[in-house]
């Protein structure tokens, strides 16, 4: 019997045995707000995913994943949907350009001062091909690292001509000639507005938002977009909003859901159904040099960036042709 004929067994279960669900739902309650619920959700979730085929995009997709305001899941966000995406069969590279260079310890990733980074890359010295490294819990996951080394580079790349087409320089390059195909390239941008993330802008085809679900991240969204705007209009006229996603939600409060409600009517055509809870495993997970898909893979937090994954995945043909169609106008 394979993993999946098991799970099957034990969704069905046999005459006069428990199915998973309902020991948990037995044990810890089954109200609809208990924690009990909440595990047999989730265990079900997990065991339906597990089923679902990931699709692979028909061409690269290029994303930065972007937003100016600290502490709203921005890094989270790229690890995990990294590892979420490699976990279902796509070839994967994350590229760190926030000088914290916390998505490198996320995906396992050394990054101390001595080592290689998207500095040396960004100055030259070195490419991306030498500079990416493997993660050692998905093997279809690189990792291009980043270092406190590149909190300086803004300042020693303001007087070159082209000194925002750097990383788009490089990565262009390192497309080019590497025998890899690679299914997304994720850019984890620094929670600011300058030059490092105008860098990842100009390098990329999409961004993807995270939002948190408070109020102040949405006073800051409309800046985003101004800036946003700023790049298509000047460094890359095929920059697409791709992707928002809220983050840290919590289905308990009425909050949340408001904060969810309003970006939803705003940009109905991109906000992702899934949204990403508040819980600590996620927080955690960095701390053992691991994303949550790898620490905590039957959680809450794993199980809905696993869902949120999928849902990007099968975005990937409307998202790839309305890319297509702003590359022909320019």
């Amino acid at each position: 019997m394979n993993d999946r004929q098991a799970a099957a067994g034990q969704e069905r279960s046999e005459p006069g045995m428990e199915s998973a669900q309902d020991t948990i739902a037995r044990i810890f309650g089954d109200s609809q707000h208990s924690l009990g619920a909440e595990m047999a959700e989730t265990s079900s979730r997990y065991e339906r995913l597990r089923s679902i085929p990931v699709p692979k995009p028909s061409a690269t997709r290029y994303i930065a994943v972007a937003n100016q305001k600290g502490g709203v899941g921005k890094t989270s966000t790229t690890v995990n949907l990294a590892a979420a995406l490699a976990q279902g069969g796509a070839h994967v590279l994350v590229i760190d350009m926030d000088p914290q260079g916390n998505a490198s310890t996320a995906l396992g990733a050394p990054h101390d001062s001595g080592q290689s980074s998207v500095y040396d890359v960004l100055e030259g010295r070195s490419t991306i091909q030498d500079t990416k490294v493997p993660c050692p819990d998905f093997e279809t996951l690189q990792i291009v690292p980043s270092s406190i080394n590149l909190s300086g580079a803004e300042l020693e790349v303001a007087d070159l001509a082209k000194r925002t087409e750097l990383l788009h320089n490089a990565v262009e390059a390192f497309m080019r000639d590497t025998n890899e195909q690679f299914d997304y390239v994720l850019v984890d941008c620094p929670p600011s507005l300058g030059l490092l993330v105008i860098n990842a802008m100009c390098a990329v085809t999409e961004v993807l938002v995270p939002i948190q679900a408070e109020y102040y991240a949405l006073e800051g969204l409309g800046q985003l977009i101004n800036t946003i705007e700023l790049v298509q209009e000047h460094y890359n006229p095929i920059l697409l909003v791709s992707t928002m996603v809220v983050t840290m939600f919590d289905r308990r409060t009425l909050l949340s859901r408001e904060v969810y409600d309003e970006v939803k009517k705003h940009y109905p055509n991109i906000v992702l159904d899934t949204t990403i809870p508040r819980t600590v495993k996620i927080s955690e997970a960095p701390s053992f040099g691991k994303s949550v898909i790898a620490y905590d893979p039957r959680g809450i937090g794993a199980v809905a960036y696993v869902e949120a994954a999928l849902e990007i995945a099968r975005r990937s043909p409307s998202v790839l042709t309305a890319i297509a169609q702003k590359r022909r106008k320019h």
